[in-house]
């Protein structure tokens, strides 16, 4: 990169229900939000781009530049709205860089969104399933009531089939996860406590997602409200901002690479595109997988959380569920891996998923998270953020 950037703030909802916000109440939260917590003017920001999946299908709603603009201080802007499936969020944040690192400015803003429940708080499983189901091929869709569980259900039969791993092996990612999100205040199921026991046990809420596949209610990330938004800036932007360096944390690296949409003909255990992206992202930055002792991956399942520490370079092919097992990837193990709760039970508001989990590791590695998520002596990490059956793939490395 011919400049460097850095992230000079970031904020985000609580995740799970946002009731009757509407989404131009959402945008301008989100916007105003990371400019008082940043202590900066959405009138200093030079760009802009948003994020999010079902703002037509769910929220009848387009143009969300135009609602961007539509915040004091940001009308007149270069803003534009990206959708990459479940790594809008991440799209939008390096949409952004290229701008900055283009010379279209010095300062931009990342907003991400997702409202996926009524006013009520409520959520249609079936409509959101069918919703999301956009985002796989046409043709791969027939005879499959949800059709992402399902394509995941049939990935996470083939790494038991291939690796011998269990449904053990993956409960105990989900039972991690929500012990995690019981200490973060954003997290959408931070009230509830789920054991091993639980997460095996097909019993009241958790069920076969599809019948004859290991797929559980307890291996799905949730239905989620939620928005978020990051400041970027280079050098020259975080002294016209008035941000001290020591206050940020440098992006610096990242990837993005996308496969066929369709699953057929692409090795789904190794997914060619993410590991591509996170290659790029290392390379970019001047680390190695060693040097990362914080992450946030995009477990839209614990099949893809065990798939993610092995693109992130922390387990080798096949071994990545039972990382989480030893307890490798626990606040005060080897690497903190979604010690936020991940999307599991943090919550999935989809368009804002791929901003804050590099939000989260910007909280981590200036040494503000929770203090009991808080990893010891956090100084590298990396994000991996994925749209569709692993299709496309945004991946960063950030530095202290």
């Amino acid at each position: 990169m011919h400049k460097k950037i850095f992230i000079a703030g970031f904020h985000q909802s609580e995740f799970g229900k946002l009731m009757g916000m509407t989404v131009p109440e959402i945008v301008r939260a989100a916007v105003e939000g990371v400019c008082a917590d940043t202590g900066v003017s959405a009138e200093a920001l030079d760009t802009a781009s948003i994020g999010a999946t079902c703002n037509i299908s769910l929220n009848d709603q387009g143009l969300l530049a135009g609602l961007v603009a539509s915040v004091s201080g940001l009308s007149g802007k270069p803003i534009e709205f990206v959708e990459n499936a479940c790594a809008s969020g991440g799209q939008a944040i390096l949409t952004c860089v290229y701008k900055l690192l283009a010379g279209s400015g010095e300062t931009a803003i990342a907003i991400g969104y997702e409202k996926m429940r009524d006013v009520e708080g409520k959520a249609d499983g079936k409509k959101v399933g069918h919703v999301l189901g956009f985002y796989t091929h046409p043709a791969e869709r027939e005879g499959k009531t949800f059709v992402a569980p399902h394509e995941f259900a049939q990935i996470m039969k083939a790494y038991i089939d291939t690796h011998g791993a269990t449904e053990e092996d993956f409960a105990r990612i989900a039972v991690a996860e929500y012990h995690n999100a019981q200490f973060n205040p954003w997290a959408q199921m931070r009230k509830a406590k789920v054991t091993l026991e639980q997460a095996l046990e097909i019993k009241g809420a958790n069920r076969y997602v599809v019948d004859g596949l290991p797929l559980k209610t307890y291996d799905c990330s949730q239905i989620t409200d939620g928005y978020a938004a990051m400041i970027l800036a280079t050098e020259e932007g975080l002294s016209r901002l008035g941000v001290k360096k020591e206050q940020c944390v440098e992006l610096a690296g990242f990837g993005n690479a996308v496969d066929p949409i369709a699953v057929a003909g692409r090795d789904t255990l190794k997914p060619a595109g993410a590991y591509k992206a996170m290659s790029k992202a290392y390379e970019m930055a001047g680390v190695t997988p060693a040097d990362v002792n914080v992450a946030e991956v995009h477990d839209c399942f614990t099949i893809m959380a065990a798939l993610a520490t092995e693109v992130i370079g922390k387990a080798e092919p096949g071994k990545g569920a039972r990382y989480w097992g030893d307890g490798k990837a626990a606040a005060h193990g080897e690497c903190g891996i979604n010690t936020s709760g991940g999307l599991i039970a943090k919550g999935h508001p989809v368009g804002a998923t791929g901003i804050a989990m590099p939000g989260w590791c910007y909280w981590q590695l200036l040494g503000k998270a929770p203090e009991k998520l808080q990893v010891p002596n956090a100084r590298v990490a990396a994000t991996m953020n994925i749209g569709g059956i692993a299709c496309a793939s945004v991946c960063m490395v950030l530095k202290r």
